[in-house]
């Protein structure tokens, strides 16, 4: 069986607000079968969905297609330990 290499979350962090406000983070919503349904931004880091690189980059093609106002985030994968 393949080792997964999930240890990276996904970081959004609004533009207009610069360094004032700290970051959220990727919480993925998935179905019973495991299917991508969609994903909620929270505040509490350690509740995050940790996550492939591919998972990560599946998120941020959602959140970049499905949010009005995403060119107002600046979205990215970091990480766990950053």
């Amino acid at each position: 069986m393949e080792n997964l290499d999930q240890r990276y979350l996904v970081q959004q962090n609004k533009l207009s607000d610069g360094e004032s406000k700290p970051p959220v983070f990727a919480k993925v919503m998935r179905s019973k079968e495991g299917k991508f349904e969609g994903v909620s931004f929270i505040k509490n880091k350690d509740k995050a969905s940790v996550m492939t690189v591919s998972q990560a980059q599946e998120v941020i093609d959602w959140a970049s297609g499905k949010k009005t106002n995403a060119h107002e985030y600046a979205t990215k994968i970091i990480c766990v330990g950053q």
